[in-house]
């Protein structure tokens, strides 16, 4: 007597979840574009897609997002493809999320859920951790009601890292005290990084921040000038948490280079309001490189989408360098005039680096000056402090003293003028 067991097809674990991504074109933004960008973050997710529906309506609906007849197509186009999630390119609410899920019969997440995935993934330093469990704690609590799948279902992927969902299960009063207790150690941090800057500012440190939209090659460019050993990735969100190197410009001066959290459209507030302490690393910069894709046809729309978000946080003022990158890509572009402070390069090549240098050494506050000074033999002193706090070019014992060639401070050229020559 033989016995036939029915098998199901176990999926491979280690396969990437197969998404389907839905928007509504409202009329609010460029729904294509942000669709696409989308994509992107699905695939940085470690998601394949499969496939693309944008519905174009006067406003979403309420129940839904999309349409009925809409919502028939997705629920086919998942039973046919074997979808495991689908990603919606907007903020659902967690009526939406519930009722997208019944019909389909598939885990539904928003962008800002991906988004805040992305960093549960990418963050390696203790701040990068609490701002983004913060992030998702705060996006998380008032959706604990009526969150479908979500909450229901154990197990990994897109949506469930982080805080993990025990967290999300518990009571609203425990999520409080959770976020309560992480904006304390933000504030800590806060406050050292507050200190950090002081000593530096007190020290007479210059910074130059380097901030843009995500994957233009901001990091290439600080491994490029410092050789800082950031992690270079063509994927969006490759680094969160900021660096800090030394950099010495062509006359000697040296200033601090900061590389800083990429940027996206609609990026979540959440994630702004918690990664606020290190995106303010570009109001204590002297001066700003704003790096874009010139390869990208959207290099203008991503240059104004990081300039917006620089005035919301008060750089308004500051010296602004707009960095067109990966110049090698698109050679013709070096044939356009550049108008105000732009400069072309590719952090790759190199092409346009040496002019970057001048360009951020002509924006720095002139606090320097280079003179000649003939130092009496009897101050030795003023000579140590030039070695250790200027740029010596060169020095020449005479008859009467040492003549030099010196790059320092103004405010101390002010108390030894007597010896400039």
């Amino acid at each position: 007597m033989s016995e036939t067991f029915e098998t199901e097809k176990l999926k491979d674990e280690n396969a990437p979840e197969r998404a389907l991504l839905i928007s509504v074109d409202t009329g609010e933004f460029d729904a294509e574009l942000s669709l696409d960008e989308l994509a992107e973050l699905a695939k940085t997710a470690g998601a394949e897609v499969e496939g693309m529906l944008l519905q174009r309506r006067d406003a979403v609906v309420a129940a839904t997002y999309v349409g009925s007849g809409r919502l028939a197509e997705i629920k086919q186009f998942c039973e046919n493809n074997d979808v495991d999630i689908i990603i919606a390119d907007g903020e659902l609410t967690p009526v939406q999320v519930r009722n997208i899920e019944d019909a389909a019969d598939v885990r539904v997440v928003d962008r800002t859920t991906l988004i805040l995935d992305i960093f549960a993934q990418r963050a390696r330093s203790a701040e990068g951790k609490i701002q983004v469990e913060l992030a998702q704690l705060q996006y998380s609590l008032p959706r604990l009601t009526g969150k479908g799948k979500g909450l229901s279902r154990l197990g990994g992927g897109i949506g469930t890292r982080g805080p993990g969902e025990t967290k999300l299960e518990t009571d609203r009063r425990h999520i409080r005290r959770r976020i309560q207790y992480l904006n304390e150690n933000l504030d800590k941090i806060k406050a050292r990084r507050l200190a950090m800057h002081k000593r530096r500012e007190k020290n007479g440190a210059e910074c130059v921040a380097i901030v843009g939209y995500t994957n233009v090659g901001k990091s290439t460019l600080m491994n490029r000038l410092t050789s800082a050993g950031v992690l270079e990735e063509d994927k969006l969100f490759a680094t969160l948490d900021p660096t800090a190197r030394k950099l010495t410009l062509p006359s000697g001066r040296q200033i601090m280079l900061v590389d800083t959290v990429g940027l996206v459209r609609r990026l979540p507030h959440q994630l702004v309001d918690a990664f606020r302490s290190t995106l303010e690393e570009a109001l204590w910069a002297d001066v700003i490189l704003n790096v874009c894709d010139a390869s990208s046809p959207e290099c203008a729309e991503h240059i104004r989408i990081t300039n917006d978000l620089l005035s919301s946080l008060g750089c308004d003022g500051k010296p602004i360098i707009n960095v067109l990158n990966k110049c090698d890509l698109v050679p013709d572009v070096l044939d356009f005039p550049l108008i105000g402070n732009n400069v072309h390069i590719s952090a790759k090549t190199g092409l346009g680096l040496d002019e970057l240098l001048l360009k951020i050494e002509a924006a720095l506050p002139k606090t320097r000056h280079r003179v000649r000074l003939l130092i009496p033999f009897s101050q030795g002193g003023i000579i140590n402090a030039l070695h250790e706090n200027g740029v010596v070019y060169s020095q020449e014992y005479k008859e009467n003293g040492i003549e030099l060639d010196v790059l320092a401070e103004i405010s101390f050229l002010d108390k030894i003028r007597d010896y400039i020559l």
